[in-house]
């Protein structure tokens, strides 16, 4: 499986020092405009308060000042544990928007839209990199991943809902602090949707608006408090164990990858990388009189395991794809195993230096074996008839790379990794009746976009049962996209070609970072209007306990009674809480995206189940 080391990783090494000048200077700046602006025109607001009204007036502004401010901060370590940069822009934006507020009263009015674009590119990304493996974790691990999110969704509920009914604190608090707790935003929407349509009576005395602010304060207090913290518990939970992330990353690939060393999966980054191989390129004087009249194609039949892919005559550098014959002198460079040629100087003639005769460029390609009289045959007898040149670095069966040896046999679908020079290659696919697929830089954008658009779609739409709406969500739709699309291309390299890792990876950071700011900006200024007596501590406690209580009970079962991989096992526990950045927390510490195989199949079953949950402690409340 292709593994990548996220940026956030090779920078853990950054000092504290570093960050904080970095922080330090930045804020200078501001500081510095805001002052001078305000020399030019004493009129206005001068200093901070006009930096910050010139952040929300442009919110362009606020939201890259935040990614600049958090990235830093986020890689700031204290006692070796680091928030992580998705955690540290979310504080960033949150203390943006909250002494704006408090301070100056000034609000940041974003439009929804921006956060929506960013929350769908970074789950298409997701979907993207998770797909490969999706189905296979899903079949190795599905009845696990399954309860483990039902742990967590149920423990959450359990732990809110009589939390509040023991404390007493009123009508709408549960719902907003299990929306709050659980990082899902619609919950507060059901929760509502209750309220509006009389399924939960009113008490005497109490408005609508005044459930739908408890709400409010439950949810804001516990979602900033849960956002962090839950990144924390799943990213560090392997280490509490003692569990080295990275091996146990390492052995979770060896084992979703079916164990055989293929390299990278068809359709990911990394698929036409040449990588080691014994395979050589030698050059030779033709020396020996019965080879003399012989065509390449003549020499290949009686060698099998060897090709001659030039041939150096005086000046003249013929490429064998003309399949020329040979004469006494010519210089034949010749591919194939290094045990192999060792032999070449008795067979042909002693082993000269002739660069032109060894300089073959070689690009890999993955091709679909599709309708093909060549499917059911070996892999022995297909080298024979059209292996011509080419290596097989891989062999791909239904997404899995298997072992490709003499006598495994090639079937219909198979995908075949193949190396040699650009003209073998392609007589070779045209053999089998497929296309050579390479990584190129070709930009996706119009596929992107039809595969956004049909997840947005799949997503939006929604069913009642029992007066209660069910969707899978914009979000969700958008990451089945990207898993589908990609498991496609898996079995199917011809379905898009491999994904470049530096483009989804860009997608995934740039997407998930900016939908945090934005979020931070409408969160922030609610923190203060939530504290209200001691029913803010309450909140907190309520709130950080359905937020880490449930993960951590959920870890213990995977951890102690399934004998769960640590690494998987953090990727579904952060899907049952429904927490991307925590799996994202998990990936960065694991220098893996291993962990992402356990997370769709409990997210998904989580976002609907705690609507029903949300709906039903509002009823009850």
């Amino acid at each position: 499986m292709n593994k990548t080391i996220h940026q956030g990783a090779r920078v853990a090494s950054l000092s504290k020092p570093m960050a904080s000048m970095a922080l330090g200077l930045l804020l200078l700046a501001v500081l510095y405009i805001g002052n001078a602006y305000a020399a030019a025109a004493p009129a206005e607001p001068q200093g901070i308060a006009w930096a910050l009204s010139y952040l929300a007036q442009n919110p362009f502004a606020y939201l890259f000042l935040t990614l600049a401010i958090g990235y830093p901060l986020g890689r700031i370590t204290v006692g070796g544990i680091c928030l992580g940069a998705t955690a540290g822009t979310l504080v960033t934006g949150i203390l943006i928007a909250l002494v704006s507020s408090a301070l100056y009263g000034i609000s940041y009015d974003i439009p929804g839209l921006v956060e929506d674009i960013f929350l769908m590119l970074f789950m298409y990304a997701l979907g993207m990199r998770v797909g490969p493996q999706f189905f296979s974790g899903l079949a190795r691990g599905g009845i696990d991943f399954l309860v483990i999110g039902l742990i967590v969704v149920f423990a959450n509920f359990l732990i809110v809902f009589f939390g509040v009914k023991f404390l007493d604190l009123g009508p709408g608090y549960a719902a907003g602090i299990i929306s709050g707790s659980y990082t899902v935003t619609a919950v507060m929407g059901v929760a509502q949707s209750a309220v509006n349509s009389g399924a939960y009576q009113l008490p005497e005395g109490v408005t609508a608006d005044m459930v739908g602010a408890n709400m409010a304060a439950g949810y804001a207090i516990s979602y900033v408090l849960s956002s962090i913290f839950i990144i924390l518990l799943i990213k560090y939970l392997p280490k509490m164990f003692g569990r080295d992330a990275v091996a146990e990353a390492k052995i979770a690939e060896d084992e979703f990858s079916g164990g055989e060393d293929g390299g990278a999966l068809p359709g990911t980054a990394g698929a036409s990388l040449l990588g080691f191989t014994d395979t050589q390129i030698r050059s030779y004087l033709v020396e020996h009189e019965e080879l003399v009249g012989k065509t390449v194609t003549d020499l290949y039949q009686l060698a099998p395991r060897a090709a001659v892919l030039k041939i150096v005559r005086g000046d003249e550098v013929i490429d064998a794809q003309t399949n020329p014959a040979l004469q006494l002198g010519d210089v034949i460079g010749v591919a194939g195993d290094y045990s192999l040629l060792l032999t070449g100087a008795d067979k042909v003639g002693k082993e000269v230096s002739e660069p032109r005769a060894r300089m073959v460029e070689i690009e890999v390609a993955d091709v679909h074996v599709g309708k093909s009289e060549y499917a059911g045959k070996t892999l022995a007898e297909l080298g024979r008839e059209i292996g011509f040149g080419v290596h097989l670095k891989s062999m791909f069966r239904a997404g899995v790379a298997i072992p490709h040896l003499a006598k495994t046999v090639v079937e219909k679908g198979d995908v075949l990794r193949l190396a040699g020079p650009k003209w073998c290659v392609d007589q070779a696919a045209k053999s089998l009746k497929g296309v050579p697929i390479v990584e190129s830089t070709y930009t996706e954008v119009s596929f992107m976009s039809i595969a956004l658009f049909i997840g947005f779609v799949i997503g939006h739409a929604s069913i009642e049962l029992g007066g209660i709406p069910f969707a899978l969500g914009t979000s969700a739709g958008c990451m089945l996209s990207g898993i589908v699309i990609s498991w496609l291309r898996t079995r199917n390299p011809e379905f898009g070609g491999p994904t470049s890792e530096g483009a989804r990876a860009f997608l995934n950071d740039i997407g998930l970072s900016l939908f945090v700011a934005v979020l931070a900006a409408g969160v922030g200024p609610k923190i203060m209007s939530s504290f209200q007596g001691t029913v803010v501590l309450w909140i907190a406690l309520l709130g950080m306990m359905g937020a880490l209580l449930p993960p951590f009970i959920a870890w213990l079962y995977g951890y102690y009674f399934r004998k769960m991989n640590p690494v998987v096992l953090a990727g579904a526990c952060a899907g049952g809480r429904n927490s991307t950045p925590a799996l994202n927390g998990i990936q960065d510490l694991s220098q893996s995206g291993i962990a992402a195989v356990a997370y769709p199949v409990p997210y998904a079953l989580t976002s609907a189940v705690v609507l029903i949950l949300g709906y039903i402690a509002m009823v009850f409340s």
